[in-house]
């Protein structure tokens, strides 16, 4: 793992993945030499944090960059100073997921984001699943929250989404 040159590895990385995914090529599985998949891995990233990234803001102008680096290093943190480096061999059930009409203390979608970036941090997220998808978009943007600031207080409130809750309602510009 090369530590000082992380973001300029992810930067090219990304760049790849929306060059790759404008040329019209749709299959995640053939963009990354080993090289690159070996350096995700122990970055605690996947073929489709790349993938679904690239696919949405080529066609809807986001997640841009700055977005995928700040969520993606929150990951990369927890995953070193959390995990010690080994990703979780679990993965998230998707249908263990709340409704996306779901809500807590009124507030629709936080009850299916919480599982959703506990499992991101972890590196147990489904390829099928992703974090900072539309849906999660639209309730950052609802409550004027963060993506990678969401994951970083569900992580200080790992055990606690009592506290989570607390801190969106106080947050939130509803």
């Amino acid at each position: 793992m090369n530590h000082y040159d992380y973001s300029k590895t992810l930067r090219n990385l990304w760049q790849l993945a929306v060059s790759t995914y404008e040329k019209g090529n749709r299959d995640a599985k053939t963009y990354f030499d080993d090289a690159s998949l070996a350096w995700m891995t122990s970055n605690g990233l996947t073929v489709m944090d790349f993938y679904d990234f690239a696919e949405d803001f080529v066609s809807g102008g986001e997640p841009d960059y700055d977005t995928f680096l700040l969520i993606h290093d929150v990951r990369r943190n927890y995953l070193l100073h959390v995990q010690g480096g080994v990703s979780s061999p679990k993965r998230l059930d998707v249908d263990s997921l709340p409704a996306k009409t779901d809500a807590v203390d009124g507030i629709e979608w936080l009850p299916r984001i919480l599982p959703k970036a506990k499992a991101k941090l972890r590196g147990e997220l489904p390829p099928e699943i992703m974090f900072c998808c539309g849906g999660d978009r639209k309730f950052f943007k609802t409550h004027d929250i963060h993506p990678a600031e969401f994951l970083r207080v569900v992580w200080s409130n790992i055990d606690d989404d009592a506290a989570t809750v607390r801190w969106v309602k106080a947050r939130s510009v509803r």
